[in-house]
């Protein structure tokens, strides 16, 4: 059965924007990922750990295309995909990857 592995890339934090955008005390890198953690999704629900329910909506589309292996020009595979949630202070970068397991 095909399922989605979902690896967290990058986290990033912008202090600048921070600063001019962002009630003081809230500030820093996104709380809810680290680099190098690992989900695992099949169907459409929330994987397990994958705390923010904000970055799966954004990252939904992407895991559509490679939970169906859908093809596009612009990517080299249609069985992985970057994405990045929408969070432009503290964003996340994500691998999303088709694995089979049974």
């Amino acid at each position: 059965m095909a399922k989605v592995k979902i690896s967290v890339l990058k986290t990033m934090f912008y202090p600048s924007l921070a600063e001019e955008f962002l009630n003081t005390g809230v500030a820093g890198p996104c709380p809810h990922f680290t680099e190098g953690q690992e989900f695992i999704a099949d169907w459409f629900e929330l994987p397990e750990g994958f705390s923010c329910t904000w970055a799966w909506n954004d990252i939904y589309k992407q895991f559509m295309n490679v939970m169906y292996d859908l093809e596009s020009n612009a990517w080299k595979d249609s069985t992985s995909r970057v994405a990045c949630c929408t969070d432009a202070v503290r964003p996340v970068v994500f691998k999303l990857e088709r694995v089979d397991i049974e």
